[in-house]
């Protein structure tokens, strides 16, 4: 099922999430949910609270910037060839010193893409949807789309990394997203609709 998906300036973007447990009450649709929730928004990825559920939760589907860009013929790394994955309970052990700079969108804060440096490459301690425990490391693109989606378990969101004259440019935008005077094609949950 198609879930809305919380827009900026609601609470529970800016809340840090609470774990999963394994008997997590329907946690197995919320995730089937998640994936179709995303693929109607055309995203790359997706976290729980942008559905408006408080936990530790999100998924990542690198199939188009893969194919894109190449990146599994060119990284041969193990894991690297399965292009959704779900994170659950991931905490990010370490970033790399190099970093670069892309722009990034959010289904959260649509029409406002934002260039946002970060890490090329991070090491991830998560659990996957059967509750098996990894350790990785993600290089490049899905590197960086993991750490958005961990952004928002972590109550943090894209505009946290620009500069206040940024911040500044968009304001107005923002405002109307956060009014729910902002037109897309996916359901959407507004935190002050007029």
């Amino acid at each position: 099922m198609v879930l809305p998906i919380v827009a900026y300036g609601s609470p529970i973007l800016r809340k840090k999430c609470r774990p999963v447990s394994p008997n997590e009450p329907g946690l197995a649709q919320l995730i089937q949910d998640m994936w179709e929730t995303m693929d109607y928004a055309q995203g790359v990825g997706i976290a729980a609270p942008q559905v408006n559920r408080n936990l530790r939760l999100f998924v990542v589907d690198s199939t188009s910037v893969a194919h894109q860009s190449h990146e599994l013929e060119k990284r041969r790394r193990p894991g690297a060839s399965k292009p959704r994955r779900v994170f659950i309970n991931a905490s990010i052990l370490a970033y790399s010193e190099e970093q670069c700079v892309k722009e990034e969108g959010c289904l959260s804060i649509p029409g406002i893409p934002l260039p946002i440096q970060r890490p090329v490459s991070i090491s991830i301690h998560y659990w996957d949807e059967n509750f098996r425990e990894h350790t990785e490391t993600f290089h490049g693109t899905l590197a960086r789309m993991i750490q958005h989606e961990y952004d928002h378990v972590e109550g943090k969101l894209h505009l946290d990394y620009v500069s206040p004259l940024q911040r500044r440019l968009i304001h107005k935008k923002l405002i109307r997203i956060a009014q729910g005077r902002w037109t897309v094609r996916y359901p959407m949950l507004f935190a002050d609709p007029r």
